[in-house]
C-alpha cells in the first residue's frame, strides 16, 4: 500500500509541475487561485482515497498515542484562513520600498506544524513525568525518531502537507524526524501564490531588509496541522551582550567610584562558589555544551588564549570545536551552511565559548552554527539539526540571542517552544539569555522604551531556563574593599567572597542610580530621567531582562505592543515559589547571574581579537582586552554549572527548571530566607543554594504604553499608566528582576536530586528544638525515613554536646524510631548549641540536627507597665509590676521601691507575688516637682532583680480667668458683651461656674453659657434709670475648690 501511495503522490506532483505559468503582475490573488484549486482538489481526493485504501501506512508512527490523521477534507484553495500574528512590525507603509523580484530566492523557510490538543496534553504530561521520580518515565529520554512517532504528525498528514508545498513548486529540503517541521525553499512569486502574501523590500533606520507585508494564508483544510511559516523576513534576533571598553588596568577610574573591578574566571569561581567543585574533580568532565550561533568565531585561538591567561588550561579535557550540524540523514538537502564571520555576532560566539568554559573548564564546548538564510535565523536551523540527528544531542544548550514575542511572531514563538519541547524530551537542558532591556524586551539598546512591556520570545517558553542578569552592589554601598583585593592573583582574580547583588540596570529609571545621584523619586519632572544635565547620559533600556509572557500567540492590535488577541504561554506547574505571581502565565527569568556592563564598575573580560570590528588584541596582560556585559554571559555560565550537575548526577537532566524551583521552594518557604538574602554579602549563610536579591530594580525610562509619566516628559516603565508601579522591582523570593536569585554553585550541585535513585534513608527529629534549665532533661524522637526501599538498621550517635550534657538513645540501632534523651547536669554549660545526630548503615549515612538551649537554673525578670507615670500633686498613679519567670522559676518575689522624691509614697498590692503586683505612687499636695527614677526591686532568696519607673510630678490642674475686653462703656437702656475665657493649666479639664458681683444699681449680668470649659459670653444690661459712673465688676469663676476672678471696668453713661 505504501508503494501505491507514493506512486499516486508522484503522479500528482508531475501534474502540478505542468500547470501553465502566469505573470503575477497581471493577475489578482482571486484569479491566480482558481486553476491551483482545481489541481489541489484532485490531489486531495486521490490522497484521501489512497489513505482509506491503506490504513496500515505509518503504523509505527501512530502506535504511541494512537495518533489519527487530522486533515480530513480536500484542499480547497479558495477556502483559506489567515495565520495571524506573523507580519513583522517593521513591515509597514513607512518602511516599504516596493515588491521584490519574482525570482527572489526564499531559501530554507521553515513550516512549523502543530499537534492536536490531545497530543499536546499528552506531551506535556510526559515532560512532567520526566522530572517525577515516582513515574516510570523519570529521565526516560527519547530519540528524535521516538519523539516523532509519539508526538509528531501522522505520516499521512505529513504527506499531504509535503504534497501541497511541492504542488506549488517548492523544493522540500528536510522533513524532520520530529514530524513537526519542514524545511522548504522557493521564490517570492511562489510564496505570493501559495501563501497570498507579498514579499517587499523594507528600509528601517537605514538598514535594508525584506519581509512579508501581510499575514500568510493557507487552505482551511491544512489549518488543523499547520502553525505557520516561522519567518518570511530577514530581520534577525539580536545578541544579548553590550560591549564596554576596558581601560589600562583592572582597577581604574569609573563612573560611580574610584576603581573598576572587572570579572575574570577566578572571580566568577570565588563569587559563586565553584572552587569547591573544581577541587573535588567536578569541572564538567564528559559533558558537552552546545552554544547556538549564526556565525563562526573570528579566531578559535582566542578561546585557548582566554584559558591559558586565566588559569583554565590545566583542565586538559576541556575542548572547543566549531560545528555546522548537518540536516538529519536521508534528507533531500542540507540546510546548514558554514556562516563565516558575521559581525558583531562573532563577539557573541567567542564570549559564549569562553565563559561557558569558565564555569565548566573540563567540558567540551561545541559551537553549533548555521548560516542565516534569506528567511531563517541560522541558530534555529542549528538547534533543529542537533536535536533531530541520529546521534543523541549534546545534553546542554545555551542560546544568547532573542527577540520579543510581538516581534518574533506567533509561528516563530511556536517554533522555539516546539524545538525546546523536543530537546527536553531528549534530555537536553536549554538555557536562554532572558534579555538585556529590562521588561522592555521590544526596545533593545534604545534610549527609551516605546513599546511597553515585552519579553524575549526565545526565553519565555515553559521548556527552557531563562537566565537573567545582576550587578554587584558594593560600589553603590561603598564597600568595594570588603570584596576585592587591591592586587590580582596569577590568574588575575581579585574577588575574595560572594558579593551582594542587585538587578543589572543602566537606566535613569533605576532606583539605585537615582538615589546615588541624589534624585528622588525616579519619576516626574525632578527625576534623573528628566534632569537636563544627567538625564540623557543615563537614558537607556539596558538592564537585565524579565517579565510575564504576554504574546506567545495571537496578534497585537498596536504594532509591536502587547494587546489585541495576544496571549502568553501558560504557567508551568513547576513555577510555584514564594514571590511568583498567580498570573497564569510563564514568568521570566528563572535564575540570574552577574551580567553588568560596567555602570557600577563591574563587567566581564573576554578575548575577542577582531580588532577591525571593535575587538582588542589579546596580549599577555588582559587589562586591555575586550569587556562587556549582558545575559549572554549569564546563560552560558549557567549552562556550564548545569554541566557540573550532569557530571555529578551521572547523566542528562532535561529541563532543570523544575528542580531549581523545588529547591528554591524549600529554601524560601512561605516567608523567605533572611540568611540567604544577597544583601548580606560575605555574611550570607554558607548553606544557601540561591542568593535572594532583594534590593534595586530593572525599571527603564520610557515614552509610550506601560509608562508612568507623572509630570515629566520622560516616564518610567510601569504596569500602570496612571500610577507608579515599576516594571519591575525586587522583593523576597522570586521576582521579575532576578527570578529566584543567583546561585551558590557548589550547594546547587551537591543538593541536586540524583538521576539514579538508590536505597537510603534520612533522619528527622521531633521536636527539633529542646530548651530546659540546668539539672533538667528533654526528649526528642529520632525518625528513620526510608528512601527507595531502604529497610536496614541504623546506628545512631550524637555529637556537638555541650559540657555537662549527655545523650541516651532508647533504641540503638534502630529501624524506625528511637527516643533520644538529653540530660543537663546542674553545672552544665549554658547557651544554645547544635547537637548532630548521625545515623549510619553500611556505607550510607544521614544526619539531623537538634537545637538545644540549656538555660541557667530558674530565674526571673521584672518589668513595669507603664514604665513612666505623670502624677499631679495631690493625686496618684499606678503601674503593673510583672514577674517574668525564666527557666521554670516559680518562687515568690518581695517588692520594694526606692528613689522616691519628697512627698511621694509607694505601695504594692500585693507586696509579695509569684506573678504580678500593682504599684501605687501617691503624691502629696506639697510633693517635690520634677522627674525622678523610681527603682522597683524584687527579692527572692538570693536572687534580686530590679526595674525602673520614670515618675514626673507636676502641679495640680488649675485654671485662669480673663475678660476681653475688660473695659466697657454702657449707655442707659443698652447692652454690651465681653468674652470670659477659661484657660486650662496643668491639664485642667473641669467646668467653671461663672457669676458677677459689684454691679451698679440697674445693671444686670448674664453668662452664656453659665458654666464654661473655655469661653462664655457676659452680657451687661443697663435699665433706663441705671446708676451712672465707673464701676469695677468682678467676674467669679468656681470649679470645685478652685476659685479665680477677673475684673471689668464698666462706665455707665446717659
Amino acid at each position: 500500500m505504501t508503494e501505491r501511495l507514493l506512486i499516486g503522490i508522484a503522479a500528482l506532483r508531475r501534474m502540478a509541475f505542468f500547470t501553465p505559468s502566469r505573470t503575477w503582475e497581471k493577475l489578482s490573488f482571486e484569479k491566480e487561485r482558481r486553476p491551483m484549486a482545481r489541481i489541489l482538489g484532485l490531489f486531495s481526493a486521490v490522497v484521501l482515497v489512497v489513505l482509506i485504501a491503506a490504513p496500515s501506512v505509518s503504523a509505527q508512527a501512530e502506535s504511541g498515542l494512537h495518533a489519527r490523521p487530522r486533515i480530513t477534507q480536500g484542499i480547497d484553495e479558495m477556502n483559506r484562513v489567515a495565520l495571524t500574528g506573523n507580519t513583522h512590525p517593521e513591515a509597514r507603509p513607512a518602511n516599504d520600498r516596493g515588491r521584490v523580484a519574482n525570482g527572489f530566492a526564499m531559501d530554507h523557510m521553515l513550516l512549523q506544524l502543530k499537534r492536536s490538543p490531545e497530543q499536546e496534553l499528552a506531551l506535556q504530561q510526559f515532560l512532567d513525568e520526566l522530572q517525577s521520580k515516582s513515574s516510570p518515565n523519570f529521565h526516560h529520554w527519547l530519540s528524535a525518531q521516538e519523539f516523532g512517532e509519539r508526538f509528531g504528525l501522522t505520516k499521512s498528514d505529513l504527506d499531504v502537507v509535503i504534497g501541497w508545498l511541492e504542488s506549488h513548486g517548492f523544493q522540500v529540503n528536510v522533513v524532520y524526524p520530529s514530524g513537526m517541521l519542514i524545511d522548504f525553499s522557493g521564490t517570492a512569486a511562489q510564496v505570493r501564490k501559495t501563501f497570498l502574501t507579498e514579499i517587499h523590500h523594507l528600509e528601517v533606520k537605514g538598514e535594508k531588509h525584506v519581509g512579508n507585508i501581510s499575514d500568510p494564508q493557507i487552505p482551511a483544510a491544512l489549518a488543523p496541522v499547520v502553525a505557520g511559516v516561522v519567518s518570511l523576513h530577514d530581520f534577525r534576533p539580536h545578541a544579548m551582550h553590550h560591549l564596554r571598553k576596558v581601560n589600562q588596568e583592572f582597577t581604574f577610574p569609573g563612573v560611580f567610584g574610584d576603581s573598576n573591578y572587572a570579572v575574570v574566571p577566578a572571580d566568577l569561581a570565588q563569587i559563586y562558589n565553584l572552587n569547591v567543585l573544581f577541587s573535588a574533580g567536578i569541572s564538567g568532565q564528559g559533558q558537552t555544551i552546545a552554544l547556538i550561533e549564526d556565525t563562526d568565531v573570528f579566531s578559535a585561538s582566542d578561546w585557548n588564549t582566554f584559558r591559558q591567561t586565566f588559569g583554565l588550561s590545566n583542565y586538559s579535557s576541556g575542548s572547543f570545536t566549531q560545528v555546522h550540524p548537518p540536516a538529519p540523514p536521508a534528507q533531500p538537502g542540507n540546510n546548514c551552511g558554514a556562516p563565516g564571520i558575521i559581525v558583531p555576532n562573532d563577539a557573541e560566539a567567542i564570549l559564549d565559548a569562553e565563559w561557558a568554559s569558565a564555569s565548566a573548564p573540563s567540558a567540551a564546548i561545541e559551537m553549533a552554527a548555521c548560516a542565516d538564510t534569506s528567511t531563517t535565523f541560522g541558530g534555529l536551523i542549528a538547534i533543529q539539526n542537533l536535536i533531530n540527528a541520529a546521534a543523541p544531542p549534546p545534553s546542554i544548550m545555551s542560546i544568547s540571542y532573542g527577540q520579543c514575542e510581538t516581534v518574533n511572531g506567533a509561528a516563530a514563538n511556536a517554533a522555539y517552544n516546539s524545538a525546546y519541547q523536543q530537546a527536553v524530551a531528549e534530555g537536553v537542558s536549554v538555557f536562554v539569555a532572558a534579555g538585556d532591556s529590562g521588561a522592555a524586551g521590544c526596545d533593545n539598546s534604545a534610549t527609551e522604551a516605546t513599546h511597553g512591556i515585552g519579553v524575549n520570545a526565545f526565553a519565555s517558553t515553559p521548556n527552557n531556563v531563562a537566565v537573567g542578569g545582576t550587578d554587584f552592589s558594593d560600589t553603590y554601598s561603598g564597600t568595594n574593599a570588603n570584596y576585592w583585593n587591591s592586587t590580582n592573583t596569577s590568574a588575575f582574580g581579585s574577588a575574595v567572597s560572594y558579593i551582594p547583588e542587585i538587578p543589572w540596570n543602566d537606566s535613569c529609571a533605576g532606583e539605585l542610580v537615582s538615589t546615588y545621584l541624589g534624585f528622588s523619586p525616579t519619576y516626574g519632572s525632578t527625576s534623573l530621567c528628566n534632569d537636563p544635565l544627567f538625564g540623557s547620559f543615563f537614558a537607556s533600556t539596558v538592564a537585565g531582562g524579565g517579565g510575564p509572557s504576554q504574546c506567545a500567540s495571537g496578534t497585537a492590535s498596536t504594532t509591536g505592543v502587547v494587546g489585541g488577541s495576544c496571549a502568553g504561554w501558560t504557567k508551568p506547574a513547576w513555577q510555584n515559589v514564594l514571590g511568583n505571581p498567580t498570573d497564569g502565565v510563564r514568568d521570566t527569568p528563572d535564575v540570574s547571574l552577574f551580567a553588568a556592563d560596567g555602570l557600577w564598575s563591574h563587567y566581564y573580560v573576554f578575548c575577542w581579537s577582531d580588532t577591525a570590528h571593535g575587538g582588542a588584541a589579546c596580549g599577555a596582560d588582559p587589562s586591555a582586552w575586550s569587556g562587556a556585559g549582558g545575559t549572554s554571559f549569564s546563560s552560558p555560565i549557567m549552562a556550564g554549572i548545569q554541566a557540573l550537575i550532569n557530571q555529578k548526577a551521572g547523566g542528562p537532566q532535561g529541563n532543570p527548571a523544575a528542580v531549581y524551583y523545588q529547591l528554591a521552594a524549600v529554601e524560601y518557604g512561605s516567608s523567605g530566607s533572611g540568611s540567604c538574602n544577597s544583601d548580606h554579602g560575605n555574611a550570607v549563610a554558607s548553606n544557601c543554594i540561591f542568593y535572594d536579591v532583594t534590593s534595586g530594580d530593572m525599571d527603564v525610562d520610557c515614552a509610550g504604553p506601560n509608562c508612568y509619566l507623572a509630570d515629566g516628559s520622560v516616564g518610567v516603565l510601569s504596569t500602570s499608566n496612571s500610577s507608579f508601579a515599576p516594571a519591575y522591582g525586587t522583593h523576597v523570593g522570586w521576582d521579575f528582576a532576578t527570578g529566584i536569585g543567583t546561585v551558590n554553585a557548589a550547594n546547587l550541585v551537591n543538593n541536586w536530586l540524583s538521576s539514579a535513585p538508590q536505597p537510603g534513608f534520612t533522619l528527622s527529629t521531633s521536636p527539633g528544638t529542646l530548651t530546659f534549665p540546668q539539672g533538667a532533661s528533654g526528649l526528642t524522637t529520632i525518625t528513620i525515613n526510608p528512601v527507595n526501599g531502604f529497610s536496614g538498621n541504623v546506628n545512631l550517635t550524637a555529637s556537638g554536646l555541650p559540657g555537662g550534657v549527655s545523650a541516651l538513645f532508647g533504641t540503638n540501632p534502630a529501624s524506625t524510631t528511637s527516643l533520644l534523651t538529653l540530660s543537663a547536669s546542674g553545672t552544665a554549660a549554658t547557651g544554645t548549641f547544635t547537637v548532630t545526630v548521625t545515623g549510619s548503615s553500611g556505607t550510607l549515612s544521614s544526619k539531623a540536627t537538634i537545637t538545644l538551649t540549656v538555660n541557667p537554673a530558674g530565674d526571673y525578670a521584672l518589668s513595669a507597665s507603664p514604665s513612666s507615670l505623670n502624677i499631679a500633686q495631690g493625686a496618684k498613679g499606678t503601674s503593673a509590676i510583672s514577674i517574668n519567670p525564666l527557666n521554670g522559676f516559680k518562687g515568690t518575689v518581695s517588692l520594694s521601691a526606692s528613689g522616691l522624691p519628697i512627698g511621694v509614697t509607694a505601695a504594692f498590692n500585693p507586696g509579695s507575688t509569684t506573678s504580678a503586683s500593682t504599684l501605687t505612687l501617691t503624691a502629696g499636695s506639697a510633693a517635690a516637682l520634677g522627674t525622678f527614677t523610681i527603682t522597683v526591686t524584687g527579692a527572692s532568696g538570693a536572687l534580686s532583680h530590679s526595674t525602673t519607673v520614670s515618675l514626673t510630678v507636676v502641679p495640680p490642674p488649675n485654671f485662669a480667668l480673663t475678660a476681653s475686653p475688660n473695659s466697657l462703656s454702657l449707655a442707659r437702656g443698652g447692652k454690651i458683651t465681653s468674652s470670659i475665657m477659661v484657660t486650662s493649666q496643668n491639664g485642667f479639664t473641669g467646668s467653671v461656674n461663672l457669676s458677677a458681683s459689684g454691679l451698679p444699681r440697674g445693671v444686670t449680668a448674664s453668662f452664656s453659657p453659665g458654666s464654661a470649659t473655655s469661653t462664655s459670653t457676659l452680657t451687661l444690661s443697663a435699665k433706663n434709670n441705671a446708676a451712672t459712673g465707673t464701676f469695677s465688676i468682678r467676674i467669679n469663676g468656681i470649679s470645685g475648690s478652685l476659685t479665680h476672678t477677673a475684673t471689668i471696668s464698666l462706665n455707665v453713661h446717659r
